[in-house]
């Protein structure tokens, strides 16, 4: 699944190719992928111009211009193909992306007024497009659920810590995959970031320090940077809205590094499993105290 990186990166990627552009048409395969009322889509679907493309979490919201948004959750192995004068794929690299489509894996098809085309690929058919009021998004139980964005200007260090009060039995690593702690922070980067603060990802909450959480806080939003900044992380995985694989693998410092040495010590890499997660770390580094 992709996590919080590659999701911003599709979002900045789609935003340069789809905002102002009014659909005309819309076809989908099955109600799973497309659960909303016929009579919804005709009012406030077609005919509709997409204002702006933003992310919640892992979630892509298109703004459109009826006050409605279309939520896009991409799963496992979604995909937006936009296919226009030019052509741009995001998400699971497989065929679809530059294959003629539709094909077997389409499930949403949008048509713009331009005749260019925004197609939902989903191989496992576990993603969904779902249309909502705008103003009631923020009132659904995801969005209700979710945790604040780490990277978010206003996010303090101090508020990042006081997320994991109520997780105070838990390891740190279960409590930073949380999507009601923080928004958006998987494997990857959770791992990188604990690497980063030198904490062992089996310690309590309880037992991290107001020092380590901000060395955490600060952690987690560089590598996440980064990762945005490299067009993502998932390179076996994942390409972004210009179809290139993401590179932020090539600097990580831990995650997928087993029997390497430690970049900060030369300690070698070990592989564990932490909240039932595959989990990486520096056994001198990050010594569990």
């Amino acid at each position: 699944m992709p996590e919080l990186p590659e999701v911003e990166t599709v979002r900045r990627g789609l935003s340069k190719l789809i905002v102002g552009k009014t659909v005309i048409s819309e076809a989908h395969d099955t109600q799973k992928g497309f659960p909303n009322a016929p009579a919804d889509v005709a009012q406030f679907l077609i005919g509709a111009s997409i204002t702006n493309v933003r992310r919640r979490a892992k979630v892509l919201i298109l703004d459109l211009s009826t006050e409605y948004s279309l939520l896009i959750h991409l799963k496992m192995t979604g995909q937006l193909v936009f296919v226009g004068e030019t052509r741009f794929g995001a998400g699971h690299p497989n065929d679809s992306l530059i294959n003629d489509l539709p094909d077997k894996s389409t499930r949403v098809t949008l048509t713009f007024s331009d005749t260019s085309k925004l197609f939902f690929n989903d191989q496992r058919k576990f993603g969904w497009v779902r249309m909502l009021p705008t103003e009631e998004i923020s009132n659904t139980p995801f969005m209700q659920k979710v945790g604040p964005e780490p990277l978010a200007e206003d996010f303090s260090p101090q508020e990042f810590m006081q997320r994991f009060t109520r997780r105070s039995k838990t390891n740190i690593k279960a409590a930073l995959l949380d999507q009601s702690v923080v928004a958006g922070v998987g494997n990857i980067y959770a791992d990188e970031s604990l690497w980063g603060a030198k904490i062992h990802p089996q310690r309590l909450v309880a037992n991290v320090s107001e020092q380590e959480f901000t060395a955490l806080y600060t952690e987690l939003r560089a590598v996440m940077n980064l990762a945005i900044e490299k067009g993502g992380s998932s390179n076996d995985t994942y390409v972004n809205a210009e179809g290139k694989k993401g590179s932020y693998m090539d600097f990580a410092r831990v995650f997928r590094r087993e029997g390497l040495p430690c970049p900060r010590c030369a300690t070698t890499i070990e592989k564990m499993r932490v909240a039932g997660r595959g989990t990486h770390i520096c056994p001198f580094c990050q010594q569990l105290q």
